[in-house]
């Protein structure tokens, strides 16, 4: 596993992928944070607070996580290479998790330059570090837990097909099925008899608690639940090989 997540991210960093998506991240919520105009724009507020880029952040990762993650069984695929990795022994477990945690650390780094807002924003308080940090650590939890859900839906459509564009927008689907498409559906009249079900189901709503600086174990299981499944289903996509 540890050779499959030096691979990983020496071959993401290798290229120019990595480097774009980090410094997109970037620019993406730095314009929205500080000179589009708009409900985002924290100068516009009148107030210090990160509360725009933890509500932004979770549509630019719906786009930047699957882009990450894309090439990391199609490609495999479309080379030849997952055969010859498949007949080493490594258990396809170890293969999945291997690709997941390196997806974590990608995800991490991302993440990173938004310490940057959260540094300008503490010296924008009266007073200086005048932010409700407990809200502001949890919506960093937050975040982090919902891009780790992301990574695990983009490995299951990078196993599902040797064309990268493909597993991007597959993943790209199902992340938004996932963030706001069953907030969506439960809304509707006819789905009324289902709506617990279908909230208990997004991202958003379980994303919107712990961002409010509330560490409920139920979220946690939520999103430890949702990258455990698809996990399991890229492997048992591997395993599907031998029938």
């Amino acid at each position: 596993m540890k050779a499959i997540f030096i691979r990983e991210l020496q071959n993401f960093f290798s290229s120019l992928t990595g480097y774009v998506i980090a410094i997109l991240f970037l620019i993406l919520t730095g314009l929205f944070l500080w000179v589009l105009p708009g409900n985002a724009n924290i100068l516009d507020s009148g107030y210090a607070t990160l509360e725009p880029l933890f509500y932004i952040s979770p549509w630019l990762f719906l786009f930047l996580v699957p882009s990450a993650t894309m090439r990391m069984f199609a490609d495999e695929k479309k080379s030849g290479t997952i055969e010859l990795i498949l007949t080493r022994p490594i258990s396809d477990s170890a293969l999945v998790l291997g690709k997941f945690f390196a997806s974590l650390v990608l995800v991490a780094i991302i993440i990173a330059p938004a310490f940057i807002f959260l540094y300008t924003v503490s010296i924008l308080g009266n007073p200086p570090g005048n932010l409700d940090w407990a809200a502001t650590w949890g919506s960093f939890i937050g975040l982090f837990l919902l891009a780790s859900a992301y990574a695990s839906m983009g490995l299951f459509t990078s196993s599902l097909t040797d064309n990268i564009i493909v597993a991007f927008l597959s993943a790209v689907a199902l992340c938004f099925l996932f963030y706001d498409g069953f907030a969506w559906i439960a809304e509707l009249q006819s789905m009324q008899w289902a709506q617990s079900a279908l909230l208990a189901l997004s991202i958003s709503e379980h994303y919107d608690s712990v961002s409010r600086g509330v560490i409920d174990s139920r979220d946690i299981v939520y999103f430890l639940s949702i990258s455990a499944f698809f996990l399991a289903l890229t492997r048992l996509k591997l395993e599907s090989r031998k029938w």
